[in-house]
């Protein structure tokens, strides 16, 4: 007779994963079926905070929608469902947007047959380390540093969305080369690159009119973080005043890592970076890996996966729960 163990193995080379990171930009979903992806999908940004609890769900599940169709599977084969969402901590936030979810499913004929909700950042943690302890810096549209320590406590550091924080993140990067271009349009500032750049990010911007720029941002044809790639470039061009701008995001974002610190008796924290300026390799990556270099108690480790494959991990668990 199997034992339990061997049961659960059995089980879990056919159970169906559905996994979803629903960061503040993008929105990536997998199926995951006998150890791998047989169906992906991205979209716009899921986070509550842009667009509200209701138009998040109806993404949601477009995106559910889309992976089984791929996948040539109906949605009542998939054993767990995963989903994380930028900027969601409290529980009534996950409850909110679980119980939408179910509702809307069921209207749209969609099974969800074992939903859990969660923050995209606890997704990125499971998949960075598994359960090891070590701390995840994200560095994205928002940044946040995410810790399990030795006792398994997980603990956190930023995160607070770009109205209260997220210094150091593209959004923050953004915001900040944008009050640099209107000092530099009204004389206050240094010069800079980017004010001859802004136009890029929206056909309706005209520099020789600068409050086309207030027009722009109040009608959300752009959006703080849109920026930040131009901030990047001007400051690998040597730009002194985007310069200045990426020094200071890196400054911001060893803080995070120094501030939760005081969680861990280990004597070298495994760090690892996340996000998409992390993703892609820009001047701001260079300049936290060499900062990490010099502190004493990190040293910076790849993540062993991604935030989906962190989901993927927990849907795991959830079923052998379930079991037990």
């Amino acid at each position: 007779m199997k034992n339990l163990k061997d049961l659960y193995m059995e089980l879990k080379k056919d159970c169906v994963i559905a996994a979803i990171d629903g960061g503040g930009t993008k929105t990536r979903g997998i199926i995951f079926k006998n150890g791998r992806i047989i169906s992906q999908t991205r979209s716009g940004t899921t986070r509550i905070g842009a667009v509200g609890v209701g138009e998040s769900s109806e993404r949601i599940l477009n995106v559910i929608t889309d992976l089984c169709e791929q996948a040539e599977i109906d949605s009542s084969e998939i054993d767990a469902t995963v989903i994380g969402l930028a900027g969601v901590w409290l529980d009534e936030e996950k409850n909110r947007s679980k119980q939408l979810l179910r509702t809307l499913a069921r209207g749209q004929n969609i099974s969800l047959n074992d939903l859990y909700v969660t923050s995209d950042a606890e997704l990125a943690l499971q998949g960075a380390f598994e359960s090891e302890p070590g701390v995840i810096l994200i560095v994205g549209t928002g940044s946040i540093a995410l810790a399990r320590n030795e006792k398994n406590l997980i603990s956190r550091c930023g995160g607070w969305g770009i109205e209260l924080d997220d210094e150091g993140s593209g959004a923050w990067i953004g915001r900040e080369g944008l009050t640099a271009v209107v000092r530099d349009l009204d004389g206050r500032g240094k010069k800079t690159k980017l004010t001859q750049l802004l136009s890029d990010i929206s056909p309706s911007i005209d520099i020789n009119q600068p409050r086309t720029i207030v027009k722009a941002y109040s009608e959300r044809t752009f959006e703080y973080h849109m920026l930040s790639p131009l901030v990047m470039q001007c400051a690998s061009e040597g730009d002194e005043v985007c310069f200045d701008i990426i020094q200071r995001a890196s400054a911001h974002l060893i803080e995070l890592l120094t501030a939760i610190e005081k969680n861990f008796k280990l004597k070298k924290i495994p760090v690892a970076l996340m996000g998409g300026i992390i993703d892609a390799n820009t001047i701001l990556e260079n300049m936290l890996d060499e900062k990490i270099k010099k502190l004493n108690s990190f040293v910076r480790v790849e993540p062993k996966g991604t935030a989906l494959m962190g989901a993927v991990l927990i849907g795991y668990k959830m079923i052998e729960q379930e079991m037990c």
